[in-house]
């Protein structure tokens, strides 16, 4: 698939069909809080439905409480083993990555200022983070797992955000395109697969190129569950590198409310950081990750820590040497990346379940490897040039 200025405008006024009707029938029912509050009970596959549960709601939930018929379950499993071998690292890639990548978009930037309770970087990182680890349970599509409710409920939530800001003066559909339009939900799918790959990259990650592809799948199918239209999704990382290329130069631009949604994610770091002194290496690794240009505009600002990360790129290698050829240096690491990962969630969500519920206004401000051998290391796909 080919991507172009005319392919990519066409993906910026379509939202979600299905979710976005179940959430207007909702709001036109009155029946949000009455969804919000039954919708606590329902946290697994498999649970029954609790009585009294809008009918909308009831088969929306049934009509998405299976994955795709096309998925390879073989490639999710490598998927999994790739986040056990890598978990701290992907969870840094996301953290200091990802997240002021969609910071970096400024129609993305507003979006999430505008949102209710988005605006709170701990919750939206606790979110993120809760969701990923869901996703790569060896039983994560199986009885009596949270991902598939997690997923419908992140669904309606971008339906929600979609219903207010298209009803409500703070939000020029003409200009910026639907909120959370069918090119953002690809772009953000793209923030958190191949930008992630690419950050493990920069790291000096050793990756299989079998466990990045599956990775790369494994959000795919996630895509595919949050609505993504899959006729325009990526369907590999050669070609997610076209679409994540061209959607950046569309796109990205220093904002207002981007740098101050990156200053609410450094400060977030540094308490989560012991002491005071490690503090700078939050500010560091998103410059590093990001580039320059980008930490520029997101106002991240430059210490004498930025040096200390160029060299973490080195460490990491050393690291990652030890596990490629010692199995208990293996086994240690991944269990001090699961440990770290755990420790950092727990302080994100303060040992709370995040419910993923549907805002009923939004912020009053706007008014609105595991088993794979690590051979044939992985490598980005090549940049594209801009049409």
């Amino acid at each position: 698939m080919s991507y172009t200025d005319a392919s990519m405008n066409a993906l910026r006024l379509p939202g979600d069909e299905l979710a976005d009707a179940v959430v207007a029938t909702l709001f036109e029912r009155g029946e949000v809080g009455k969804f919000n509050t039954l919708m606590r009970y329902v946290s697994t596959v498999g649970a029954p439905l609790p009585d009294g549960l809008p009918d909308v709601a009831r088969d929306y939930l049934q009509a998405t409480s299976t994955p795709p018929d096309w998925v390879d379950w073989g490639e999710m499993e490598k998927a999994r083993l790739f986040f056990i071998d890598n978990n701290v690292h992907i969870s840094t890639a996301l953290s200091f990555a990802s997240m002021p990548a969609c910071y970096v978009v400024p129609h993305v930037a507003k979006l999430l200022s505008m949102a209710h309770g988005l605006n709170y970087p701990s919750k939206r990182m606790a979110e993120t983070g809760q969701f990923t680890v869901y996703l790569m349970q060896p039983d994560a599509f199986e009885a009596g797992s949270r991902f598939i409710p997690a997923a419908q409920k992140v669904r309606l939530l971008h339906a929600s955000i979609r219903h207010h800001l298209k009803r409500e003066s703070g939000w020029d559909t003409a200009a910026l395109g639907t909120p959370i339009c069918q090119e953002d939900m690809i772009g953000g799918q793209m923030f958190f697969s191949l930008l992630v790959l690419d950050s493990l990259h920069r790291l000096n990650i050793h990756m299989s190129t079998e466990g990045a592809e599956a990775y790369y799948y494994a959000w795919r199918v996630v895509g595919a569950m949050l609505g993504v239209d899959q006729d325009a999704s990526p369907a590999s990382p050669e070609e997610a590198r076209e679409f994540l290329d061209l959607y950046m130069i569309r796109h990205m631009a220093p904002s207002e409310e981007g740098a101050h949604l990156t200053r609410q994610l450094v400060d977030l770091y540094e308490e989560v950081v012991p002491g005071t002194f490690f503090d700078p290496i939050v500010s560091a690794l998103i410059r590093y990750l990001i580039g320059d240009t980008c930490a520029d505009w997101l106002q991240v600002p430059r210490t004498a820590w930025d040096n200390v990360a160029k060299v973490v790129p080195t460490l990491l290698g050393v690291l990652e040497g030890i596990e490629d050829h010692s199995p208990f240096g293996a086994w240690a690491l991944d269990r001090l990346g699961h440990l770290t990962t755990v420790f950092e969630l727990s302080t994100l969500t303060r040992g709370r379940v995040m419910h993923y519920a549907i805002p009923e206004q939004l912020k009053k401000d706007f008014g609105v490897g595991g088993n794979v051998p690590r051979t044939h290391r992985w490598a980005p796909p090549a940049p594209t040039v801009a049409p």
